[in-house]
């Protein structure tokens, strides 16, 4: 027998012992669906469904799973009419600290093995999971945010070369406006649609802009709501985004384009022939979308991405940041078991694998992505100096949705910023 062969078997007898660890055997008359709440839909819900296939061959049990982009509104409401899921994704640390101070999450500190958690995972993927002292959210997976998206012989062909990527804005600004003058074309797609939470994408380059301009230290303090949203720097990096957004000659369609498109297919312009657009700022996982819409695209050929550059020479290096948690509404052994593995590096590979995904496990090693486009992404993530949680996921629901539908009216009515700002620092001051 063959090393590799012998250590497939030894592989899958380990995750099959994990597994039954973790809850009864198929065919148990105790088997239980579980109804778990996510924001997934498409190629997302199929490889978390893949995720969570191994849990169910091996315990019995069956997870029902309901999609919906509006998770925070969906939660809020089952959870006031006494109807919560068994497991759901939270929008995000902030919100989910709101759950947990109003009880209506359960402590995984006995669920988990923490001494597993506290090894497998940075301090600050534990961390930010944490509410007053008790373990109630885990990241299955994570994202890196603010990379720049772009074929390479389209841009190629418009005069740039981004063989070395720009170092500063100021390098990517003239590489845009060089593709513009070249090809008399928008440099840039951009689509901020996605339902109730209409306007995220958005945010992500107010977060881009801000942190590399007021450094980490505002940033940080910014989503602990200690930043106020009308300070200076706030307004600077709201400017620096209308700039691109705001300019019809830079954003391909103008703001109607903007505002009616979904972030899902926003770039599929820059995929078209001839290119509509050459560049799309969005975060890793939107590969698993581009992939979807063009499967006969291939990594490194067809798409490649750099970071987003520098801006304030002081701040060098550091990178936003995101992740998915999973918490656990309704406690039951079941509940438990699958929490568990969702938290092992066995359960995330499956997702890994399939594109889309980057691990927060530290056991999840660079040969299980799929590809040198989703192996970069993940070293970019390892390398960020710092990595900073995305400050809109740490704010309260009603911060965060003052903030996507703030990035709406912004592009709607530019002139309009002082008003979007002032309101929402209102809400940061009356404690929203």
């Amino acid at each position: 027998m063959n090393s590799s062969r012998l250590g497939r078997i030894f592989s899958v007898a380990v995750l099959v012992s994990l597994l039954a660890a973790c809850g009864p055997g198929t065919g148990s008359s105790s088997s239980k669906t579980l109804h778990v709440i996510g924001t997934w839909g498409g190629s997302e819900q199929a490889s978390f469904m893949a995720m969570v296939k191994p849990w169910e061959d091996s315990t019995g049990n069956k997870v029902s799973y309901e999609g919906s982009r509006d998770i925070n509104a969906l939660l809020t409401t089952r959870v006031k009419a006494g109807n919560p899921p068994d497991l759901a994704g939270l929008p995000g640390p902030g919100q989910m600290a709101q759950f947990a101070k109003a009880g209506s999450l359960f402590s995984l500190d006995n669920a988990v093995d923490m001494n597993a958690m506290n090894s497998q995972y940075g301090q600050n993927w534990v961390k930010l999971g944490t509410s007053n002292g008790h373990l109630v959210g885990i990241f299955i997976k994570a994202a890196i945010k603010g990379l720049i998206y772009y074929d390479p012989k389209t841009v190629s062909a418009a005069g740039v070369d981004f063989t070395t990527p720009p170092k500063t804005w100021d390098d990517l600004v003239t590489a845009f406006n060089t593709i513009r003058s070249k090809t008399g074309k928008t440099p840039w797609c951009i689509g901020v649609a996605s339902g109730a939470a209409s306007g995220w994408p958005g945010t992500d380059w107010v977060k881009d802009f801000f942190l590399r301009q007021a450094g980490p230290t505002k940033y940080e303090a910014w989503g602990a709501s200690q930043e106020p949203w009308n300070a200076p720097e706030m307004k600077t990096a709201w400017q620096s985004f209308g700039q691109v957004v705001n300019n019809a000659n830079l954003t391909y369609g103008g703001k109607n384009y903007v505002l009616s498109t979904n972030f899902a297919t926003a770039f599929d312009p820059m995929f078209a022939s001839p290119p509509g657009c050459y560049l799309h700022h969005q975060a890793s996982f939107i590969t698993d979308f581009f992939v979807h819409d063009y499967p006969t695209l291939k990594p490194g050929t067809d798409f490649t991405f750099f970071g987003f550059p520098d801006i304030n020479p002081a701040y060098t290096g550091p990178q936003v940041v995101a992740g998915d948690l999973f918490g656990m509404f309704k406690d039951s052994p079941e509940a438990r078991s699958l929490i568990k593995y969702l938290t092992t590096a066995d359960a995330q590979k499956i997702w890994v694998k399939r594109g889309g995904a980057i691990s927060p496990n530290k056991l999840v090693t660079l040969d299980n992505y799929p590809d040198d486009q989703v192996k970069k992404a993940a070293q970019l993530l390892l390398a960020a100096n710092p990595p900073e949680f995305d400050a809109g996921d740490l704010q309260t629901a009603a911060l965060q949705q003052g903030f996507f539908d703030g990035i709406v009216a912004y592009i709607q009515n530019p002139g309009s910023l002082d008003s979007i700002l002032n309101g929402l620092e209102q809400k940061r001051a009356s404690g929203q």
